[in-house]
C-alpha cells in the first residue's frame, strides 16, 4: 500500500500494471477507489498547502497518542502493566 501511495505522488504518476494487480489481491474495485481518494486527497492537501507556504501549526509537535491504562486482571492472568521486558 505504502508503495502504491508513493507511485500516486511522483509527478508524474506512473502506478505499474504489476502493482495495482498485486492490490486487487488484497482489495475490491470499491476498496480500491476508496484508499486512491484518499491518498489522491492527502496528496492534494499537501501540495496545496507547500504552494501557499502553509506550515505545521505545532499543534501535535511532541505529543503523542496516550493509551488508557489497562486494569488489573483477575487472579491467574497476569497485567500488562506487570509484564517487564526481561520476561
Amino acid at each position: 500500500m505504502l508503495e502504491y501511495a508513493e507511485a500516486m505522488t511522483r509527478t508524474p504518476v506512473e502506478v505499474p500494471d504489476t502493482l495495482f494487480s498485486a492490490l486487487l489481491q488484497h482489495f475490491n474495485e470499491a476498496q480500491l477507489v476508496e484508499l486512491t481518494a484518499s491518498i489522491a486527497w492527502e496528496n492534494y492537501r499537501a501540495r496545496f498547502d507547500h504552494a501557499f507556504g502553509i506550515e505545521s501549526q505545532g499543534f501535535s509537535e511532541g505529543a503523542f497518542c496516550a493509551l488508557p491504562e489497562r486494569p488489573v486482571q483477575s487472579q491467574g492472568h497476569i497485567s500488562a502493566s506487570k509484564v517487564t521486558s526481561s520476561g
